[in-house]
C-alpha cells in the first residue's frame, strides 16, 4: 500500500484506491491502511515540492513536457489563489502539478506539510469509509 501511494503522489501516472480498495475488501485494518497510505502519499507529494524547489522548471518543462505558457499560467494560478490551493492535493491530474509547482515557487515546507498532510490523510479517509 505505501510503494503504490507513493508511486501515485508523485508525477508517474498511476492510481492507489485499487490497491487500497483490495487490501480494504481483505480485511485489513482501516485505520492502518488510513496510516500507511497517507504517509506514502504525503512522502511521495514531498517528492513533488523537492524536485520543484530543487530542479524548477527544468522538471516541468524537460521531464513533464509542460509548455513555458502552460508553466506560467499554473505559476500565475499559484500565486494568485495562493498556497491555499495546495488543499487540493488530493484530486486526480492537477495535485501533483500543485505540489511541483509549490516547490518550484519556494512555498514555506511546514505550511505545505500541514496543507497536504490534511488534504492526503481526508481523501483516504473518505475512500474508506465509503469502502465500509
Amino acid at each position: 500500500m505505501f510503494l503504490s501511494a507513493f508511486l501515485a503522489a508523485t508525477i508517474l501516472p498511476l492510481s492507489s484506491e485499487v490497491v487500497l480498495a483490495a487490501l480494504f475488501a481483505s480485511g485489513f485494518s482501516p485505520l492502518l491502511l488510513l496510516v500507511v497510505a497517507s504517509m506514502g502519499n504525503i512522502l511521495g507529494s514531498l517528492v513533488n515540492y523537492v524536485l520543484g524547489y530543487r530542479y524548477g522548471r527544468v522538471v516541468a518543462t524537460k521531464w513533464l513536457r509542460i509548455d513555458n505558457n502552460s508553466f506560467v499560467r499554473a505559476s500565475h494560478l499559484f500565486e494568485r489563489w495562493g498556497k491555499w490551493s495546495l488543499l487540493l492535493a488530493w484530486v486526480p491530474v492537477i495535485g501533483d502539478p500543485i505540489t511541483l509547482v509549490a516547490g518550484v515557487l519556494r512555498t514555506n515546507v511546514w505550511f505545505f506539510l500541514c496543507c497536504v498532510i490534511v488534504s492526503k490523510t481526508s481523501r483516504y479517509a473518505i475512500l474508506l469509509f465509503v469502502l465500509s
